[in-house]
């Protein structure tokens, strides 16, 4: 089993900053990609940025030159950066990561979430 722990949602008012985070832990050798979600009231899940395990990042339109993923390989973790928030980025956040499992990778990999952390912006 694989458990993903998100932190550092709330309440911020338009043009605020918040940072997420997401540890990942459990039973895994590695860890591929990682990524944000965000799911909005009536609105399906939608990708909001991910990142590799060699660090390429990959954003949805919406987030570029707004919101920046990183990770620390070190720590099991990854980041969301997200600055210049507007209301329409009010949404649930969640954490996702494919991992191998601890045999290694050829034995296969899962793909797990996080519980969901909301994020609301406040015009």
């Amino acid at each position: 089993q694989v458990q993903l722990v998100e932190s550092g949602g709330g309440l911020v008012q338009a043009g605020g900053s918040l940072r997420l985070s997401c540890v990942v832990s459990g039973n895994m050798l590695s860890i591929g990609t990682m990524g944000w979600y965000r799911q909005a009231p009536g609105m399906q899940r939608e990708l909001v940025a991910d990142i590799s395990s060699g660090g390429r990042t990959n954003s949805a339109a919406s987030a570029k030159g707004r919101f920046t993923i990183s990770r620390d390989n070190a720590k099991n973790t990854t980041y969301l950066q997200m600055n210049s928030l507007k209301p329409e980025d009010t949404a649930v956040y969640y954490c996702h990561a494919i991992t191998s499992s601890p045999l290694g990778p050829k034995f296969g990999f899962e793909s797990s979430w996080g519980q969901g952390i909301p994020v609301t912006v406040s015009s």
